[in-house]
């Protein structure tokens, strides 16, 4: 089985925000497996079918903020964003 370590060393089609949102899905759904709940258990929580919610896990769809808010919702977190200027190289 690949780790998303190989996978995100190998890969040059995501974007940069794409690659946040994936991050941030994988921590997710780590939390909700160390939580014990099952992808049919959660996806019924969060109003969510759970063939949706395995193609969103698989990364076969790139969710939402809204749907990313509504899993971390469902895990009891929240998700924070921020603004901050831009760091750039000379």
């Amino acid at each position: 089985m690949k780790k998303w370590k190989d996978i995100d060393n190998n890969q040059t089609v995501a974007t940069k925000e794409e690659l946040s949102i994936i991050d941030t899905l994988s921590f997710l759904e780590v939390q909700r497996i160390k939580q014990g709940i099952s992808q049919t258990a959660f996806a019924r929580k969060i109003g969510m079918t759970q063939p949706q919610l395995a193609k969103i896990e698989a990364l076969e769809s790139i969710p939402t903020l809204t749907t990313l808010n509504k899993y971390a919702a469902g895990l009891g977190l929240q998700i924070k964003l921020s603004i901050s200027p831009l760091v750039t190289t000379k």
